[in-house]
């Protein structure tokens, strides 16, 4: 398994949470945890950005993608609103979680809650080349369901 170097900084309003890590040995997302000063209430369909109190430095040619946590979705309905989210390796700000109560009851989050969990990943630059015509495939341009639920 490749490792690479992941440089993490703690900013003020994360004092006293835990380092993000990887919960288990075989986890392939770091777990983020709110930073919050006191408990958030988000009621059913509300979408809130939630802190986490850390900044990452991720090498070029990787990203770090914000992911929803299963747990958190099949217990209490929430997720993320913009799943992935995407930290690229030129950003240096605050890591936030857009959050969303798809269930039908008030949901609290607490300091030092797991709410997200980031995924490394490498990316790859695309030279875009502009043509008159595509190469044809059997599927063409149909999409959308074209192809039935068989």
């Amino acid at each position: 398994m490749e490792r690479i170097v992941i440089k993490i900084k703690r900013l003020k309003s994360s004092n006293g949470l835990p380092l993000p890590g990887y919960e288990t040995e075989g986890a392939s997302g770091i777990d983020l945890r709110a930073s919050v000063t006191e408990p958030v209430l988000m009621e059913p369909g509300e979408i809130k950005l939630i802190p986490t109190g850390m900044a990452v430095s991720i090498p070029r040619g990787y990203e770090g993608q914000i992911r929803p946590r299963s747990g958190l979705a099949l217990k209490h309905g929430v997720g993320l609103i913009n799943s992935p989210g995407t930290i690229d390796s030129d950003y240096r700000g605050e890591i936030a979680v857009i959050m969303i109560n798809w269930g039908d009851k008030t949901f609290t989050i607490r300091r030092g809650d797991r709410i997200a969990q980031m995924i490394i990943s490498k990316t790859h630059r695309a030279d875009l080349v502009e043509v008159d015509d595509l190469d044809s495939t059997r599927r063409g341009d149909g999409g959308f369901g074209h192809s039935g639920t068989n």
